[in-house]
């Protein structure tokens, strides 16, 4: 049996693609832990809903924080008593290192997949990352170092969504599939994936929308949301702002193709700035939470840049308008401004571009092949 845990629905991706390929070398296996709708269609027994962990910033975890505490008291018990072959925690450290540590420690091996970003804040994290962690799995080049000189086993797979993302339809694809004129300028909004998210975003997204549309003549604006409760949200939004005859088209999923679609990306922080880096799409990067978790994170960050691109490339390479600075003003005109300037554009997809090759290292199978072992019982 294989424990595992995933948190949110890019954690949901990155483990049933590594559901599926160790499957190609393991048939007879076993995945049981917690998983969203791929992790269980790739044939994850779940345990508990997904949702009940997708919880950002600390006023949020506070307010879940009971109900989190026992389900992973719930998980502990279950897989200490199963004793799994190994437990691999999928992103979401914050529930999954002491979940791992509790298990390394009565012989149990652990895999974390995707390192924490001790690189861009709470770098003493390392530390405890030693001590729940068999092995890591990352997926930006620069981290292995970082474990290797902390002397934790690691493995640099590359991120699956490069691989993934490689095989999308083009621009005049992209807009065939949507019926969208080939010489529109289209404009993708992705407010989020999690409910908190859109509660922070949605409106500010709608009144940024409108901008956008009354200066840019022609323009389409489309908004992918993951399901019924973030459309919803969204719904309200368009709904308060009285802005039914705004030109938007609202999609259930299909957020790779409405950004291979645009011309630029307005997107909230996360990882669908690293899929629109893939897609090498020019984007906006914005997020909003609540004033007290803003605080504390922003008071613990090391770098000045909070966006995986701009991270990546070690530059502000596209615009980040974070907090205060995410107004229905700012953010229309640096989508404006974007649209407007085709030689930056350009600048953007070749250097998105190069990003994109480097992180295309067929990143499921290297991470099966990192994992294999320890379900055959050939760890040293």
């Amino acid at each position: 049996m294989v424990g595992l845990v995933a948190g949110e629905p890019s954690g949901d991706l990155l483990g049933a693609e590594l559901v599926t390929a160790l499957r190609e070398r393991h048939p007879w296996a076993r995945f049981v832990g917690i998983g969203g709708p791929k992790m269980m269609a790739a044939g994850v027994e779940s345990l508990y809903p997904m949702e009940k962990l997708s919880v950002r910033g600390y006023v949020e975890v506070i307010r879940h924080y009971r109900e989190i505490i026992g389900i992973r008291s719930d998980l502990k018990r279950y897989f200490l008593r199963e004793k799994p072959s190994v437990f691999i925690g999928i992103d979401a450290p914050d529930f999954n290192l002491d979940l791992e540590s509790a298990l390394k420690s009565r012989g149990i091996p652990t895999v974390h997949y995707v390192s924490p970003s001790i690189w861009a804040w709470r770098g003493g994290r390392i530390r405890k990352i030693r001590k729940a962690v068999s092995r890591m799995l990352t997926v930006f080049p620069f981290e292995a170092p970082i474990y290797e000189r902390a002397g934790i086993p690691v493995s640099y797979v590359g991120h699956p969504l490069a691989d993934m993302l490689a095989d999308m339809p083009d621009k005049t694809a992209a807009r065939a599939e949507l019926r969208i004129p080939a010489t529109a300028p289209v404009v993708a909004l992705l407010p989020g994936s999690r409910l908190s998210e859109l509660e922070q975003l949605s409106d500010v997204f709608v009144a940024a929308a409108e901008k956008i549309a009354a200066a840019v003549p022609g323009v389409r604006l489309l908004v992918p949301l993951v399901n019924r409760q973030t459309r919803e949200l969204f719904e309200a939004a368009l709904y308060r702002r009285e802005s039914g005859a705004l030109e938007i088209t609202l999609l259930f999923g299909h957020a790779h193709v409405a950004m291979a679609a645009a011309d630029v990306v307005l997107v909230a922080s996360g990882t669908a700035t690293l899929e629109a880096a893939l897609l090498q799409k020019p984007m906006v990067i914005t997020y909003r939470m609540p004033r007290l978790s803003w605080w504390i994170m922003n008071s613990l960050r090391y770098q000045p840049w909070v966006g995986l691109p701009n991270i990546l490339a070690g530059e502000f390479v596209v615009p980040e308008l974070l907090q205060d600075a995410a107004t229905p003003w700012s953010l229309s005109a640096a989508v404006i401004e974007l649209l407007n300037d085709r030689d930056r554009r350009n600048s953007i997809e070749e250097r998105f571009g190069k990003m994109a090759l480097e992180l295309r290292q067929d990143a499921a199978q290297r991470a099966a092949e990192a994992v294999s072992p320890y379900l055959s019982g050939r760890v040293e």
